[in-house]
């Protein structure tokens, strides 16, 4: 077994993985940037493919889609035109005088900043970005969820799905690793084509909500909305017209924040 990202290196095959014909997460996006007045310049980080960026392009936004993936950028440009897509660490980027009305940061692209300093990194390259009254909008991992529930660490998940006439099987297993205050991920894949098992790992930082509302006032954020459901992968998702919740206690996290002053 060797150690790759399967799905960032096969922007193709991520999309074969994780099928969103109704642009549900970019949908879900729009909804929110429009119930809360976002102008129209807008920020997607951490944008992989490109979907949900070109959803947000198609829906009258002039769009930048930032990444670090070179695969998943190069994907985007080819089949999900109409943003600029730009070459990006989450963790620390400058996007020199260009000035946004949103970050939109999706699929707990948030969550692989695993440090306090990494996280700050964000939180400031995102208030530099923004113009003054700008939104935050994420929608990520909801650390609290794990707080006495293993459901989603019992055992492993598998999932199977077929691409370019191959066969493909996915087991998963997750871990807590609380010193870090991580979820960490081992993915094994097989394919029926007799190609080697490949093994991924990755990790998610682990964010509980008061701590979120915290981080994001020390950079001078103020929370407009921190609920668990409905979203673009919570079960049910989220569909037009649908309230936001008033918790904060399931699997998922979904944030609006507003930049109300420079630090």
């Amino acid at each position: 077994m060797t150690d790759a990202n399967l799905l960032t290196d096969n922007p193709a095959l991520y999309e074969a993985r994780f099928p969103d014909a109704t642009r549900l997460a970019g949908r879900w996006a729009e909804d929110r940037l429009r119930h809360y007045g976002a102008g129209p310049r807008v920020l997607d980080l951490g944008c992989g493919t490109g979907r949900d960026a070109a959803h947000l392009h198609r829906a009258g936004r002039r769009v930048v889609g930032a990444d670090l993936s070179e695969a998943m950028l190069g994907h985007a440009r080819r089949h999900h035109p109409g943003p600029a897509y730009v070459r990006a660490d989450l963790r620390h980027f400058d996007l020199g005088q260009r000035r946004f009305d949103a970050v939109v940061c999706l699929d707990s692209a948030l969550l692989y900043c695993h440090t306090n300093e990494e996280l700050d990194g964000l939180l400031a390259s995102c208030r530099r970005a923004l113009a003054p009254g700008g939104l935050l909008l994420a929608e990520m991992r909801n650390g609290a969820f794990f707080l006495g529930r293993t459901e989603l660490l019992d055992g492993p998940s598998v999932s199977t799905f077929d691409w370019q006439g191959v066969t493909h099987r996915s087991t998963t297993a997750l871990r807590v690793d609380r010193a870090a205050q991580l979820l960490r991920r081992t993915r094994v894949w097989t394919a029926d084509d007799g190609s080697p098992p490949v093994e991924q790992h990755s990790a998610w930082r682990l964010l509980f909500p008061q701590e979120l509302r915290h981080l994001l006032g020390t950079h001078g954020f103020e929370v407009l909305a921190l609920y668990d459901g409905p979203g673009p992968r919570t079960d049910p998702p989220w569909s037009p017209g649908d309230p936001p919740a008033t918790t904060v206690d399931a699997d998922r996290l979904h944030l609006v924040a507003r930049l109300t002053r420079e630090t």
